[in-house]
């Protein structure tokens, strides 16, 4: 289903699918907007294994239908929160993160309980030092998803944070960009899939 969700002054579109289970929220990155998961057939997916989601565009989005417009990760978090209470109240959801929307749900999950967080060569993962210091109680499943070709982010930097998550593994996409989920989206959907049964379990 397509709503606007109306939360913290924002109002931005999203696609949602409530029904029983853990739902799964998905923070596209900079460039792309909801558009992005359904193109590359997850939603559909997700509608046919009955699993619940809300894909959501995001203040931070050059071409998210949101407004106002913000980059400030703390209105992003708090905005994530008050969206999931509004469609599925007190379910600890698993986080799907691309880029800054990786960075974004690092820092939802170091303040709300969360499943699991699959993310996609999050940024700014060590800008911030309150956040880095908290990935320690990451006591939840986490996966690095990284392309060999992503210029952007580099293997280091990923390693490193797979490092310092107690419970993160490193999933290396070969000949896939920056955007590693679009370049391999039939490895993504696996690698989701096989996530959530990990996390749901």
């Amino acid at each position: 289903m397509e709503t606007t969700i109306s939360v913290e002054g924002y109002e931005c579109q999203a696609l949602y699918n409530q029904t029983q289970g853990t739902p799964i929220v998905f923070l596209h990155g900079l460039s792309y907007d909801i558009e992005i998961w359904q193109r590359l057939g997850v939603l559909d997916l997700l509608l046919e294994k009955k699993i619940p989601f809300l894909a959501i565009d995001m203040p931070y989005g050059e071409i998210s239908q949101c407004h106002p417009k913000t980059r400030d990760p703390k209105a992003n978090t708090v905005f994530i929160a008050e969206a999931l209470q509004n469609v599925f109240p007190n379910q600890p959801p698993l986080i799907v993160g691309a880029s800054i929307g990786g960075y974004i749900a690092l820092n939802y999950a170091a303040k709300n309980p969360v499943k699991g967080l699959l993310l996609a060569a999050p940024a700014y993962a060590f800008e911030n030092m309150t956040l880095v210091w908290s990935f320690k109680n990451f006591h939840f499943p986490v996966r690095i998803i990284w392309g060999t070709n992503d210029t952007i982010i580099s293997s280091e930097t990923m390693r490193t944070l797979v490092d310092k998550l107690p419970s993160a593994k490193m999933l290396v996409y070969n000949n896939a960009s920056h955007s590693a989920y679009k370049d391999q989206p039939e490895w993504f959907k696996t690698d989701l899939i096989k996530l959530y049964a990990i996390a749901t379990t």
